[in-house]
């Protein structure tokens, strides 16, 4: 029998397919075990979710605030940024590059917020400078060309935190700012009420007419300083008009209270869209709005604007008291207040202290919506109609027709107003502040005077 040998140079067939079935089960897991590790990563990874965008707004609003967030020079992923100013707010995530952009509807100043609970374990914001305690948070201005980049350095270190306790004293200390601001318009619309006996609605455009006239009187060069002053003059002049023009012959014809008040919400929505026409939809801004904080003590940290301002507030309050308690016209006034045909018929002229009223409240309200544009910061056409209500609750809190009790439910809806927002979102904190007012008025009524008291 003869036998068949291969030759030395190849390779029986039998033998290749063991060698070919190993090599390929070899590529199998070669490539199962390449598919199945994590490819490298350019930072590390922040675990958020793959689906948020991070681009908001861009066909909505034609301004842009955008930015990178970096680590060492590399980009992270599924950072959270918020963008909020002007009423307006939107949420973004970095993409896989570190970048993120808002499309936002006003050339104005906005808050950026960067998340740190949303960076890598051990990682935060730093500022190389030293000086900035809250590196995370930056405010961007847009300017003429409607772009702002805002970006965000991150290194390794400890995140600082603040207690409690000093994010309480912070709020109370800006509440009281807002209630001291919030008192003046409140105690020219108690004033009128307590004289009168309307709800005047168009208070809320007399707040926003005093910020427009110190804006006007700005855009001729005229120091703010000086613009101010003319500008209360010009709220002065404007509630006067307004008494003489309108209120005066609408009380001689014996028009009822009810009926008043209906005509001051038409007036409020006619001089509102008069203010958007002449400056326009936007948000405009007084010289000085962009001043540096102080710090002060803890948490706590104003500008000089808004020390001047909490400053100015006292001392026209002061003043406002020494009128209403020590002068003629103030001691008629309460006389009024209490019982108007009895002041008539102890000779007190009560068209003429009606007329001062006028005068001394738009004056009040013009004051209040000068430091309200600093306040916001921002002119916008209906920035008196977003604090209307909250006037009113002021007004009601402290009882109906009583000046000290308006300042007293101001300073209180001030407080609240700020200091609930550590506990419901910044957006929601007016309404917090009016939760917080029909409570209280639920177990005392009259308010925290009483209806009973004096205007003084």
């Amino acid at each position: 029998m003869s036998q068949a040998h291969a030759s030395p140079g190849t390779t029986a067939p039998g033998a290749r397919r063991p060698a070919a079935l190993i090599a390929a089960l070899f590529a199998v897991l070669i490539a199962f075990l390449t598919l199945a590790s994590p490819a490298p990563a350019m930072a590390e990874e922040t675990g958020a979710p793959a689906d948020q965008p991070s681009e908001v707004g861009l066909d909505e609003h034609p301004n842009r605030v955008s930015g990178n967030v970096l680590l060492n020079s590399e980009p992270l992923e599924g950072v959270h940024i918020t963008v909020s100013g002007g009423g307006y707010t939107a949420d973004v995530w970095t993409n896989a590059e570190g970048q993120w952009r808002v499309g936002v509807p006003e050339k104005a100043e906005y808050t950026v917020t960067l998340d740190e609970n949303t960076l890598p374990e051990g990682i935060a914001v730093v500022d190389e400078t030293g000086a900035d305690e809250t590196p995370n948070v930056k405010e961007a201005e847009i300017g003429p060309s409607g772009r702002v980049t805002m970006n965000f350095f991150i290194g390794r270190g400890e995140r600082n935190t603040v207690s409690f306790v000093d994010q309480l004293v912070e709020r109370m200390v800006n509440g009281l700012n807002f209630g001291l601001m919030l008192g003046l318009a409140a105690i020219g619309l108690s004033l009128v009420f307590g004289t009168t006996g309307l709800s005047n609605f168009a208070h809320a455009e007399m707040v926003t007419f005093g910020a427009i006239a110190a804006l006007f009187f700005v855009g001729f060069d005229i120091p703010i300083w000086v613009a101010i002053p003319i500008a209360l003059i010009a709220s002065a002049a404007f509630g006067l008009a307004l008494d003489a023009g309108l209120w005066r012959p609408l009380r001689r014809k014996g028009v009822g209270v009810v009926q008043l008040m209906i005509v001051s919400i038409g007036l409020s929505l006619a001089l509102r869209y008069v203010f958007q026409y002449f400056i326009g939809g936007g948000t405009e801004q007084l010289p000085g709005s962009n001043s540096a904080q102080i710090q002060l003590f803890g948490a706590v940290s104003l500008s000089v604007i808004d020390m001047v301002s909490m400053a100015i507030s006292v001392l026209v309050i002061v003043a406002f008291a020494f009128w209403l308690l020590r002068t003629r016209v103030g001691k008629a006034t309460r006389a009024i207040s209490d019982n108007p045909s009895l002041a008539a018929a102890s000779g007190i002229d009560v068209d003429q202290v009606v007329r001062i009223v006028w005068v001394v409240a738009a004056t009040l309200a013009g004051l209040a919506g000068v430091l309200y544009a600093y306040y916001r910061p921002g002119i916008r056409w209906d920035m008196g109609a977003q604090i209307l209500l909250l006037i009113f609750a002021a007004v009601t809190l402290g009882g109906l027709g009583t000046a000290f009790g308006a300042l007293i439910g101001a300073l209180i809806v001030g407080m609240l107003t700020e200091v609930s927002s550590l506990w419901i979102p910044a957006d929601l904190r007016f309404a917090g502040a009016l939760v917080v007012l029909i409570l209280i008025l639920l177990f005392r009524p009259q308010g925290i005077l009483g209806r009973r008291a004096r205007i003084g």
